[in-house]
């Protein structure tokens, strides 16, 4: 009897080992899928560095750019400031040039007097030598009364008081020609310094504009640079979302069929379970505990980052720091991570193309993962203002076939 048990035990034994390897591979569909999408977490690192090394480069350029807006804004203040010493400049020689003239006026002036005065003492010399030197004692002694030689006198006293007065206004004057002269040669001097001062300005005003252009070119670049980085940043979310969408939407497939099978559920051939979160249409949640007035609409806006026109994916949506965020509508979650400019973002797949993505949340403000099923009105995240956000709100946005919409329509 215990020899007829050893053939058994072989047999069995045999027969477990080649069993036993078939149902160690005999994966269902579902755990198939679920291996695919551990292995997408695996690479989550990888494309985490990627995109971490990306906004790396959007900081860096945030700061260059800074920088840049800095350094304009220093040159057009030395650009102000040369400007107004070029306009003192210009009113100083505005002044001395006019005090010149005048200078130059009363000089000539002055010389016409004595040239004038001079003339009246030739004429006078020329009669007296045609007619003779006449002393003036003559000219008294030759009177005919006492009065004729008082008005004799009187007349004398005139002539010699006028000659007297021509001799010291000459004198006044040659005086006046001098100091005029050492005043208006100064103030030329004066007006040269001033006019080189003006054109050193200016020449310093052109290298200032040259430098500022350079700048703004600069600055242009930079902001072209951040709006490439940043498009692609959005670009590389978007695939990466569908590529999770497609795989949640697969394995929620498989697992729907798989349980079909297993309660023996009539089911037509070759037509896959739907999944519970297929999107029916309809208005969404609001995805805060309140309805607050938008701070930012859909469309194109002037960004508080850059302040240059750009086109605005979503809603703004003012709240406090730690503020309830919902999920909009049933789905999965395919993103639960910082990315970029969203700063920690959740993005969930509705179905039929539809998501919805909430953006800005607050550092350890995700209170799901990739991967979650949730329901409408669940909480989600708590709002904060991470990555490109100047402050507490939540970035809403729906996107068909990944491409954003405006999610007004869509909400109550």
């Amino acid at each position: 009897m215990k020899k007829s048990w050893v053939p058994l035990v072989v047999t069995a034994g045999l027969v477990g080992t080649l069993i036993a390897p078939q149902y160690g591979f005999a994966l269902s569909e579902s755990q198939r899928i679920q291996q695919e999408i551990n292995e997408i977490k695996k690479m989550k690192s990888a494309t985490q560095q990627k995109v971490n090394e990306t906004e790396k480069q959007i900081n860096q350029v945030q700061q260059e750019k800074q920088q840049t807006s800095n350094d304009i804004t220093a040159i057009l203040g030395q650009i102000d400031a040369t400007n107004k010493k070029l306009n003192v400049l210009n009113d100083q020689v505005s002044s001395v040039t006019t005090s010149l003239k005048e200078n130059a006026q009363q000089l000539e002036e002055a010389e016409a007097r004595i040239v004038s005065r001079d003339q009246m003492l030739r004429s006078r010399l020329r009669l007296m030598y045609m007619n003779g030197v006449v002393s003036y004692a003559d000219v008294l002694l030759s009177s005919t009364s006492f009065s004729d030689f008082l008005d004799r006198l009187q007349a004398l006293k005139s002539i010699v008081g006028q000659d007297k007065e021509i001799l010291e206004a000459n004198k006044r004057d040659k005086a006046v020609i001098a100091d005029k002269r050492v005043v208006i040669e100064k103030q030329l001097a004066e007006v040269k310094t001033l006019y080189a001062q003006a054109a050193a300005i200016k020449a310093d005003l052109v290298v200032k504009e040259k430098e500022k252009e350079v700048k703004i070119a600069s600055l242009s670049q930079k902001e072209k640079e951040l709006e490439d980085i940043s498009e692609e940043v959005q670009k590389q979310l978007v695939q990466v979302a569908k590529q999770e969408a497609d795989k949640q939407r697969a394995l929620q497939q498989a697992k729907a069929a798989e349980n079909a099978k297993k309660t023996k559920a009539s089911a037509t051939p070759g037509t896959p379970a739907t999944p519970a979160y297929t999107y029916g249409g309809g208005k969404f949640g609001y995805p805060l505990p309140r309805v607050v007035q938008m701070s930012s609409d859909f469309g194109t806006r002037t960004d508080p980052i850059n302040g240059r026109k750009s086109t605005h994916t979503g809603l703004d949506l003012p709240s406090p720091n730690g503020t309830d965020i919902f999920a909009a509508e049933d789905g999965v979650v395919i993103v639960a991570s910082w990315w970029s400019g969203y700063g920690n973002c959740v993005v969930i797949d509705h179905g039929k193309g539809v998501w919805t993505l909430y953006g800005h949340i607050r550092n350890d403000g995700i209170v799901v993962e990739k991967g979650d099923t949730v329901k409408r009105g669940q909480k989600i995240a708590e709002v904060g203002s991470t990555g490109r956000s100047t402050g507490n709100h939540l970035h809403f946005e729906v996107r068909i076939d990944g491409d954003p919409v405006d999610p007004k329509p869509y909400l109550r």
